[in-house]
């Protein structure tokens, strides 16, 4: 009854923006029920078919749609909807049909698997992007210093151990905090951004490489050994420490990290900075480096890591379309 359901809705604080019954739903053919799926949002008095037409419709519109049903004339909408869900007592059939089956009453369940979804997809795409970027920025500098340096600015086992202990340093992001705005809405994958996020942030990564590579070769005369050691330093700290930067939309000082992330990047950045001290440094070809190198490091990285805020700033405000999927 459309009558009891407006009703309901009052109670319940659900805004109602129009009421589509069964009755208009059978005369009108599909291209028609699309346009009024997107005008309404309560559909009363619909049998079996018309139910089923609506969550195509919705579908045909770019919606997500979920529907709960458990008795066998739910069936067909039960399969057709993105997500079909029925209950432990629905009828065989219903069952069969549904993609989940909630065991007790409480629709609250469902609420905490959408939000955990949505945070797990906002994890991977900022573990994709963090890599995807840095991994650039990385090739980039390489194939520039190949150009111009007399040897190679980083040993393979030296290349290798890198990316091993950055991969170690994202290995605690599936545990990580998102932004508010990631739960708040589904999202959709889309290449572009990553790809344009990897454009827009991988030369900034290899501005600063360039930019070690100079001070370096300048400032402290470093032969190669001490070259390929500094600049195995730099590379993994500003990769570590940027990930603070591009995990949050926002101001990274304000958006708090999982403790797991925090710990992991300490300690890996701790053992990167003193590896060339360790007894193991002569098998990847470190030497120690003097107290000066440091001194530019923890400035390189400072500068780094503002530029590269304020290069995020401007990417999502400028260049950055997030689409989002509605849900039905």
């Amino acid at each position: 009854s459309d009558v009891v359901t407006r009703h309901l809705c009052t109670l319940l604080d659900i805004p109602v923006n129009g009421v589509l019954l069964g009755s208009e739903i059978e005369s009108m053919d599909d291209p028609a029920l699309r346009i009024r799926v997107e005008a309404v949002n309560l559909f009363c008095r619909v049998n079996p078919i018309q139910k089923n037409r609506v969550i195509q419709s919705l579908k045909a519109c770019g919606r997500v749609v979920g529907y709960l049903g458990d008795g066998i004339n739910d069936a067909p909408a039960l399969h057709s909807a993105d997500v079909g869900i029925s209950v432990a007592g629905a009828t065989d059939v219903a069952k069969e049909a549904a993609d989940l089956i909630l065991l007790e009453h409480d629709l609250g369940i469902l609420l905490v698997g959408v939000t955990e979804g949505r945070r797990t997809f906002a994890n991977i795409r900022k573990y994709l992007m963090m890599g995807t970027s840095s991994n650039f920025g990385n090739m980039f500098s390489m194939a520039g210093a190949a150009v111009f340096l007399p040897f190679l600015p980083m040993l393979p086992a030296q290349i290798l151990l890198n990316n091993v202990l950055y991969d170690l340093s994202e290995s605690t992001i599936p545990l990580d905090q998102v932004d508010a705005e990631d739960v708040a809405r589904p999202h959709v994958w889309d290449m572009r951004q990553l790809r344009n996020f990897m454009l827009v942030m991988g030369p900034v990564s290899s501005v600063f490489d360039f930019l070690t590579f100079y001070l370096l070769l300048t400032v402290l005369n470093a032969d190669p050994a001490t070259f390929q050691t500094a600049w195995f330093i730099e590379s993994l700290a500003t990769q570590i420490l940027v990930i603070f930067v591009i995990r949050t939309r926002h101001n990274p000082l304000r958006s708090r990290p999982h403790p797991a992330l925090m710990l992991t990047s300490i300690v890996l950045l701790a053992i990167a900075i003193g590896l060339p001290f360790s007894p193991i440094a002569g098998y990847f070809g470190f030497v120690p480096v003097e107290s000066k190198f440091f001194v530019l490091l923890g400035g390189l990285v400072l500068s780094y890591l503002v530029i590269a805020q304020l290069a995020k700033v401007l990417f999502y405000r400028f260049v950055a379309v997030v689409p989002a999927r509605r849900l039905a």
